[in-house]
């Protein structure tokens, strides 16, 4: 070897170093950076209606997901440390808990534009979130899905947990050049342990279905469903609500009769739309529904969620609805991908009475808001029911003045009016 190559050579070592070095110092901003997200304690709102708490951090969002999902650590094929595989979202996410574990399974949005499903837990439910290795892998039907996304969890009486979720493919009559015409289906997959997923055929019935949810409990001796009609992908058209059907066989499943329990109603939260969020809560009163409404504005559909209480023997039969929404968006969670909307299809009920809702604001990132069995259901059933007409709403806000007048030492308690 020359001298000249000699000194050639000793350059492109010099030039190798420094660029691992600078690798693995972006390397180390990277994880360090990351972990500090992941780490990061929540902290109670302090504003609030004595309902729920909301907490001033998203416990998910797209920077959560890991780095080995994203970057090519190999610095040879990736020298600078340049995000491969791009999250755009981590959205409506079902819950449950598990191995004393706070688990979703979230919609993790991909800057492609599919979804698919990953578990994050956390040790008490308000942060610490943390991705397991790896997305689910959900079996295809023969029929493969375009695109899968908003699972509900169901902890079911027969053994299995199973997961109920949108199916979503392109329409087959959709006129040459539209892309955008699609078929939604109601698909199934049950688990034992969370990792390993069996996949079911999708859920047959007369119309489309995006959201459907499975009740926890045999209802005489079948499974029950929570469905949501509608004429097409986007337009509820005909369908009048919240649905309940019975099936047979969930390795076959089936609607045959289908039933409007919980109703859409003209000038309301609900009018366009409304569909059932988590399967209910059991509680000593009732079952407790949280699901969502959609009504259309100037600003394009809003999404709120409410709450509703259906008899602990006849989940079909209404006990009480609060008027109007629960939980609407606020603040931030007005602004992201889809603007003005709150969903959720996940809560857990802990052994205390505490209950976790985990909600998505915006299409765009996963929150926590926490309440208790006692608080929700003296929402229910303390709170006026809508009466369907500006007098209506007049008249129960009069009552509430005249029962507030009536209060001793009112004048103390600032509530009499001056």
């Amino acid at each position: 070897m020359t001298f000249k190559e000699e000194y050639e050579l000793r350059i492109l070592l010099i030039k190798d170093i420094k660029i691992m070095n600078k690798f693995m110092n972006a390397l180390g901003d990277l994880e360090a950076n990351h972990e500090k997200l992941l780490s990061r304690k929540n902290e109670q709102l302090s504003n609030g209606n004595n309902v729920y708490t909301r907490y001033i951090n998203p416990i998910l969002t797209a920077e959560h997901a890991p780095l080995t999902w994203r970057y090519d650590f190999n610095p040879d094929s990736n020298p600078y440390l340049m995000e491969r595989i791009g999250v755009n979202a981590t959205l409506n996410s079902g819950a449950m808990k598990w191995n004393g574990k706070y688990i979703l399974v979230v919609r993790v949005e991909g800057n492609d534009r599919k979804s698919f499903f990953a578990i994050a837990e956390s040790p008490n439910g308000i942060d610490n979130f943390r991705f397991w290795d790896e997305p689910v892998t959900l079996p295809e039907t023969e029929n493969p899905d375009t695109n899968v996304y908003d699972m509900r969890l169901t902890a079911h009486e027969d053994g299995w947990i199973y997961g109920v979720f949108c199916s979503e493919r392109k329409d087959p009559e959709a006129p040459a050049g539209d892309l955008s015409s699609a078929v939604a289906a109601a698909g199934i997959a049950r688990t034992k342990d969370l990792v390993a997923w069996e996949r079911l055929p999708d859920l047959k019935t007369k119309s489309q279905q995006r959201n459907v949810v499975l009740h926890p409990e045999f209802i005489d001796g079948k499974y029950a469903l929570y469905t949501r009609p509608q004429d097409g992908f986007i337009d509820t058209g005909s369908g009048g609500g919240i649905g309940w059907a019975l099936v047979d066989d969930i390795t076959n499943a089936e609607v045959t009769n289908e039933i409007i329990i919980n109703q859409r109603y003209y000038h309301t939260i609900k009018e366009l739309k409304n569909g059932e969020g988590p399967h209910p809560i059991k509680t000593e009163k009732g079952w407790l529904h949280l699901a969502h409404g959609v009504r259309n504005c100037a600003a394009g559909l809003r999404y709120v969620l409410y709450l509703y209480l259906t008899d602990l023997l006849d989940p079909t039969k209404l006990i009480a609805e609060p008027a109007g929404y629960f939980m609407a968006p606020i603040e931030s969670e007005r602004i992201g991908d889809v603007s003005n909307v709150l969903f959720s299809n996940g809560w857990i009920a802990d052994e205390d009475g505490t209950v976790f809702i985990y909600y998505a604001s915006s299409d765009t990132r996963m929150h926590v808001a926490t309440s208790t069995i006692e608080k929700l259901l003296d929402y229910c059933l303390s709170t006026p029911a809508d009466g369907y007409r500006s007098a209506a709403s007049v008249e129960t806000i009069k009552e509430l003045v005249c029962k507030n007048k009536s209060i001793p030492d009112a004048n103390h308690l600032s509530l009499k009016s001056n």
